[in-house]
């Protein structure tokens, strides 16, 4: 079967569509895509946004996995360290039971100083608070009772996974593949780089070591259209909002990973290859050279309609040629 996946941060920014059709056209078309055959949805997770990006990843992906069957639903990139560990491991749990088992974690530090302040916590301790989530969320699932922070607690019910659930680490640092190799149970960094040093660490380490990534799709957007210059029109303004809105947060931030610019041509965006519009054929040839296709239909607060265009498209005129 044809592996395509979709994924979702909902950002809705003023000059796009409301959030309320947002997120019914996220459900809608998870549960379109489950009927075709999708891999799985993911959900993104920030705070402190002022587009509204999805900050409850959990509940959005409840609400697909009670309207879907098979896909997998993958909450990711959550940020650990800004939850109380037990509510997490409670609310993980139940989202677990709703999919049957679907639930696909992936946690991660972030960036951001001000979602940090937000919850009135500082960015240093990242680290700790990364390890004191993962640890707990290993003990939580076991549903026996272990010590939290000087009391005895417990949590019930448990994911329908056995044992658990696994815990994935994202990262953009060494320090993160080493410490996911130490307490994660996978690794999805930023680039090749860096999980070839993942590997290195858990041979190194002793453990179990996975085959290398060897190509990996680079594009964060893609619509089919039969027309892309005239789909591009109209798609322009919200690769822009998107594109400018990480690119102002990782300068912020100072970090070395960089893979969004800020830029005021849509000329230049489009040329970057960075965002994809492509016809039919195109994008057939593209799932030869990626062997996948990453959908992210309502990209930048895009109009649920003009975003099924593109999916109904792909339906009828890719999906049966691949």
């Amino acid at each position: 079967m044809p592996h395509f996946t979709l994924a979702y941060d909902m950002r809705a920014p003023e000059f796009g569509a409301k959030p309320v059709d947002l997120y019914r056209a996220a459900i809608e078309q998870s549960a379109w895509a489950d009927k075709l055959g999708c891999h799985s949805v993911s959900l993104m997770e920030h705070h402190a946004s002022d587009d509204g990006y999805l900050p409850s990843p959990i509940v959005l992906g409840s609400a697909i996995a009670a309207r879907t069957s098979q896909t997998l639903i993958s909450v990711g990139v959550m940020l650990l360290p800004l939850y109380d560990p037990l509510r997490a491991a409670e609310d993980l749990a139940v989202l677990d039971i709703i999919a049957e088992g679907r639930l696909r974690l992936v946690v991660g530090a972030g960036y951001r100083e001000s979602e940090y302040a937000q919850f009135g916590l500082s960015l240093r301790k990242r680290p700790s608070l990364m390890e004191r989530g993962i640890d707990t969320l290993k003990k939580a699932w076991t549903g026996e009772p272990f010590e939290f922070e000087g009391r005895t607690v417990r949590i019930l019910p448990r994911p329908v996974q056995s044992p658990r659930p696994a815990i994935s680490m994202g990262g953009s640092s060494k320090a993160s593949a080493e410490r996911a190799a130490r307490i994660a149970d996978g690794y999805f960094p930023v680039s090749l780089e860096l999980f070839e040093h993942y590997r290195e660490t858990l041979a190194a380490m002793g453990k179990p070591v996975p085959e290398p990534i060897t190509r990996r799709a680079h594009y964060p957007f893609l619509y089919v259209a039969r027309n892309p210059d005239a789909a591009w029109e109209r798609i322009a303004p919200h690769a822009l909002h998107e594109t400018n809105s990480y690119g102002r947060w990782l300068r912020e931030a100072s970090t070395d990973y960089a893979s969004f610019k800020e830029v005021t041509d849509p000329g230049e965006l489009r040329a970057s290859a960075t965002y994809k519009v492509v016809t039919p054929e195109e994008c057939i040839e593209l799932y030869k050279k990626d062997g996948t296709l990453s959908f992210k239909p309502l990209m930048g607060g895009l109009d649920p309609d003009f975003a099924w265009e593109s999916l109904k498209l792909f339906e009828t005129e890719v999906l049966p040629r691949l």
